[in-house]
């Protein structure tokens, strides 16, 4: 289930990606696919590790284009092991609604982004996340949980502060809200509620069937209460030192 739409943000093969707080790997696997470079990158060992045998695998499978490589690495967001403009693209997707010092991240991507490259930024969208919020504290009041919830202006400013410049947004994943909002009302640690193990059902089914029916009603639904804010933003290029 991918949150960034890659039709929106173009990749080339050979392109270097960072996919900073990757996670299971989601957007590093359809990078990989499309013949990036990629580098995933977490401060989760466990997840990393499962990521980098599902890269292995994936090679195996053939799975990947000629020339395509895939790393993953342990590491610290605020601390990237990586020399300045070292990659074409940098992908960061619902992390910075975690991280206190979200400044501090924005000026480590912006640091190892190369002129002209693009970033990619996914957070819980205000509306959604403030009734969840509302609903349950134990939703985000967990070690590692959500410490904020974005206005879309808000994070659109912090970007254009670290030097970038927003290009596109959009909203995704209209049909997750509600099962957040079942889990919130009923428990979040609660998944025998058959309101959301019925909703569950739903999304599992959605993931792999990819039905035209839900990609339209939730293509609807976006706009109104998608669980994800997507911006999308650029690195401009350096000025041309005058003769």
């Amino acid at each position: 289930m991918l949150t960034v739409d890659f039709s929106r943000f173009p990749l080339a093969a050979g392109d270097r990606v960072l996919d900073l707080g990757c996670g299971a790997g989601r957007h590093a696997f359809e990078c990989y696919r499309r013949g990036a470079r990629v580098v995933a990158l977490d401060r989760n060992g466990e997840e990393i590790r499962e990521v980098a045998k599902w890269f292995a695998a994936m090679e195996e499978a053939g799975e990947a284009p000629e020339g395509a490589t895939a790393t993953a690495l342990e590491g610290d967001a605020l601390n990237l092991p990586f020399p300045d403009e070292s990659f074409d693209v940098v992908i960061i997707s619902e992390v910075m609604e975690h991280i206190p010092d979200d400044k501090g991240v924005l000026a480590e991507m912006v640091r190892v982004l190369k002129p002209g490259g693009r970033l990619a930024v996914t957070v819980p969208r205000y509306g959604p996340e403030k009734v969840c919020w509302t609903l349950s504290d134990a939703y985000h009041e967990v070690e590692g949980g959500h410490i904020r919830i974005y206005k879309a202006d808000e994070l659109l400013a912090k970007l254009t502060e670290a030097g970038l410049v927003p290009y596109g947004t959009h909203h995704a994943h209209g049909l997750h809200s509600p099962y957040w909002w079942l889990k919130c009302a009923f428990g979040v640690d609660n998944d025998r509620a058959l309101p959301v193990r019925a909703y569950h059902k739903l999304l599992v089914w959605d993931i792999m069937k990819k039905p035209m029916a839900t990609r339209l009603v939730e293509q609807a639904l976006n706009p109104v209460i998608g669980k994800s804010f997507v911006a999308y933003a650029t690195k401009p290029q350096l000025p041309r030192a005058q003769p």
